[in-house]
C-alpha cells in the first residue's frame, strides 16, 4: 500500500529506489527532504481533511511517482505528483456539480508582444447570453490558460449563473511569456495589459473601463502582480483576487539567479501597511500546506486591521490547482455574487 491514513497519521511506504520523500510538507524542493532509513516507511501527522500531494526521491536526487499510487494531482508543470486524503477533502458545491448549463463563448487573441517581445494569447470568455447592449464587469486572469483549462474558471461562472449565485462578467485569460519576469513586480507588466491587451478586449467587447468595474485576478506569481498593480492603481482597478500570492517578494531580489520567493521579506505587505488600498475589494485565499500560508494570513490580518473591504479563506492542501480551483467558487461568489 503507497500510503495508509489513520486520523492524522498518514504512513509513506517506500517503493524500490526511494531514498527520501519529498511533497507539500516540506514545501517540495524548498524544504530539506525526509530520508528514509533502511526502507522503512514515514509516518507523518497531517490536518485532517488535507489533500496531500508527494512524490519520491532517487540516489541522484530525482523525483519520481510512487508507482503504487494512481492518485494524480491537477499539476501542469510536474508528471511526479501523486496525492492522498487525511479523511475526506471537501469541495464546494459549485466545484461538483456536472449537470449541463447555458455555456459561454470563447474568443481566443494572437499578436505578436512589444512590451514583452514573442506572440502573446489570451482568450477572452464572454457569459451565456452576453448582450453587446450591456455592460459587464471585467476581471484580467493571469496564467490565463491554466485558469481556463485546469481551474475551468468560465465553466464555473456558468454553473454560478445558471444557479443564479451571481452576476455575469467578461473574463480575460491572458497567458504570460515569461511568467518569473513579467509578474515579479514589474510595472511594465501594467504597460502590457495597457497597451496591447487593453485595446483588444475594451474596443472589442462592452466591459468596464471604469475602475470599480476592472479587476486582476491571479494565483501565486500571478496573485502577487495582481494585488500589487490594483494597490498602486486606484484609477484603474477596483478588484482583486489572489490564490496563494506570492506575497514573499521584494522588487529586484534574487536568489541562486533567480526570483527571491522565499527570503525576500514581505515588502508588498509592509508597503501597503503604510499606504491601504482602500479603494479595492480583494479576496484572499491559501492552502495551510506551502509556505505562503503564512505570509498571506499577515495580508489578511494588515487588511483587517485597515478595515478593508475583503475576505480570506484557507485551503487544507498545497501550493496547487487542487486548492485553487477549490478556492475558486467563493472568490467567484465573493466578487460577483448577488
Amino acid at each position: 500500500m503507497a500510503v495508509s491514513v489513520s486520523g492524522m497519521l498518514a504512513t509513506f511506504t517506500p517503493p524500490a529506489g526511494a531514498v527520501a520523500l519529498i511533497g507539500d510538507f516540506t514545501d517540495w524542493k524548498k524544504g530539506a527532504p525526509l530520508p528514509v532509513v533502511d526502507g522503512q516507511p514515514l509516518t507523518l501527522v497531517l490536518p485532517r481533511g488535507a489533500w496531500v500531494e508527494y512524490a519520491w526521491l532517487d540516489a541522484t536526487g530525482e523525483p519520481f511517482a510512487d508507482p503504487d499510487n494512481a492518485v494524480r494531482s491537477l499539476n501542469p508543470w510536474w508528471t511526479y505528483p501523486r496525492a492522498t486524503e487525511i479523511g475526506t477533502y471537501s469541495q464546494h458545491p459549485l466545484s461538483m456539480e456536472t449537470a449541463p448549463v447555458a455555456a459561454g463563448q470563447a474568443h481566443r487573441l494572437s499578436w505578436d508582444g512589444g512590451v514583452f517581445s514573442g506572440t502573446r494569447r489570451a482568450i477572452v470568455y464572454t457569459p451565456p447570453h452576453y448582450d453587446p447592449a450591456q455592460t459587464y464587469p471585467v476581471y484580467y486572469v493571469q496564467d490565463g490558460v491554466a485558469f481556463y483549462r485546469t481551474g475551468k474558471l468560465g465553466e464555473l461562472q456558468d454553473r454560478a449563473l445558471a444557479a443564479g449565485l451571481t452576476d455575469p462578467a467578461v473574463l480575460v485569460f491572458v497567458e504570460p511569456g515569461e511568467r518569473n519576469e513579467e509578474y515579479y513586480l514589474n510595472d511594465r507588466y501594467l504597460e502590457f495589459l495597457m497597451q496591447e491587451v487593453w485595446p483588444r478586449v475594451e474596443g472589442a467587447y462592452n466591459v468596464s473601463t471604469q475602475a470599480a468595474g476592472r479587476g486582476l485576478w491571479g494565483a501565486s506569481l500571478g496573485g502577487l502582480i495582481s494585488l500589487y498593480l490594483g494597490s498602486r492603481h486606484p484609477e484603474l482597478f477596483g478588484r482583486v483576487v489572489s490564490h496563494s500570492g506570492a506575497f514573499i517578494a521584494r522588487p529586484g531580489a534574487t536568489r541562486g539567479g533567480t526570483i527571491d520567493t522565499t527570503t525576500a521579506g514581505e515588502w508588498l505587505r509592509e508597503t501597503l501597511e503604510a499606504t491601504p488600498p482602500r479603494h479595492l475589494k480583494v479576496s484572499l485565499d491559501t492552502g495551510t500546506l506551502e509556505w505562503l500560508a503564512a505570509p498571506n494570513r499577515r495580508m489578511a490580518a494588515a487588511f483587517a486591521d485597515l478595515g478593508m473591504q475583503h475576505q480570506y479563506r484557507e485551503y487544507q492542501s498545497g501550493h496547487n490547482w487542487v486548492t485553487w480551483r477549490s478556492a475558486l467558487p467563493e472568490a467567484l461568489l465573493y466578487m460577483q455574487g448577488k
